[in-house]
């Protein structure tokens, strides 16, 4: 079984209170889990208004696939918020024996 986790550090420069930002967070993580079936959350930064830290998850039989669905993730949120500037992203993807 391979677990990947991918952290994801957003700049979201529109936003001028947290329900602004709660807004946002809440459109890109109920998108993500929708699209990719992905676990989502906000991991960081929940009371900084411009800021996020959104954390996915994927589980898989295969490496590739893990790293490929997480990988699909940030461009996906580009793509739909181009108000939003992904500052980082951290993945890692791990192997887990039964």
């Amino acid at each position: 079984m391979y677990v990947g986790a991918c952290l994801v550090r957003l700049s979201i420069p529109g936003a001028r209170s947290l329900k602004d930002k709660r807004q946002v967070v809440r459109s890109l993580l109920d998108r993500s889990r929708a699209k990719f079936g992905v676990s989502a959350a906000e991991v960081a930064d929940n009371e900084a208004w411009q800021y996020a830290s959104l954390g996915f998850s994927s589980v898989s039989n295969d490496h590739a696939h893990a790293e490929e669905v997480l990988n699909a993730v940030v461009p996906f949120i580009e793509n739909l918020r181009p108000d939003v500037e992904v500052l980082s992203v951290t993945m890692e993807v791990s192997r887990l024996d039964p």
